[in-house]
């Protein structure tokens, strides 16, 4: 459903993001780490249509996204880091004016932002304006939106900033069930515990390239570290890669 091929972004001064490629399946969460200035943010905002690549490959759902961007992007749900949200509309509005961005049709538009408000717990906030939200309301509202046209793929840049432990729980179960039901999901988080427990495979990314990836026994091989976590596997892994 994703495939990076050979994707680069040349500023001139750096190479945020250098010849990276990676694939995603279908129903698979895919976990994406990195120190800070590795390339992350750049890649996801490559990969949901904001930044244009400098070279190479953007594969969504077997569309090239710099020949039929439109069709790609009504493929992906799309969460940035900083997302924005119009605070002088209410929640319902603000799902509103997100279904109307999809051509999400208006018999089906209801009964979809009803679901996911209760889903989100915010059902009892549908009608507040979103400058009264908390910023983990916040959060939880741009989620919530980015599911309104059933998108193939799940794009989230940093979800569970602001969200507290119940907040957190309740969006890991969501992006589980989603996958179950062969959504894709690519994440990117600094929340090593967070990509420990929830991603299928994880790819670590350091000064624009793709150090290793694999499922979590798969890095502490690569890592040669035995019953270590992530948090270890992550250190020994850039350490080793910072002096090459």
């Amino acid at each position: 459903m994703i495939n990076l091929q050979e994707l680069t972004k040349d500023y001139g001064t750096v190479v945020a993001v250098n010849k990276l490629n990676l694939s995603v399946s279908a129903g698979e969460i895919y976990g994406f780490i990195g120190p800070n200035g590795a390339g992350k943010t750049t890649t996801i905002r490559m990969m949901g249509g904001i930044l244009a690549p400098t070279s190479g490959k953007i594969i969504i759902g077997g569309l090239d996204m710099a020949q039929k961007p439109a069709e790609a992007k009504k493929l992906i749900g799309f969460i940035p880091d900083r997302p924005f949200l119009y605070e002088k509309l209410t929640g319902m509005e603000f799902l509103q004016f997100s279904a109307d961005l999809y051509n999400v049709k208006r018999d089906t538009f209801l009964e979809k932002a009803q679901k996911l408000l209760q889903q989100f717990d915010l059902l009892d906030w549908a009608d507040e304006l979103v400058e009264a939200y908390s910023h983990g309301m916040k959060q939880r509202l741009i989620i919530a939106s980015a599911l309104l046209h059933d998108p193939q793929i799940l794009i989230i840049d940093e979800p569970m900033v602001g969200l507290d432990p119940s907040a957190v729980r309740l969006v890991k179960d969501i992006l589980k069930e989603l996958a179950a039901h062969q959504t894709t999901v690519f994440i990117s988080t600094h929340t090593l515990s967070i990509a420990e427990d929830l991603c299928h495979r994880i790819g670590l990314i350091h000064k624009g390239t793709l150090s290793a990836q694999g499922t979590l026994d798969e890095l502490k091989h690569i890592a040669n570290l035995g019953e270590a976590g992530l948090e270890e596997v992550f250190l020994t892994i850039i350490k080793e890669n910072t002096f090459i």
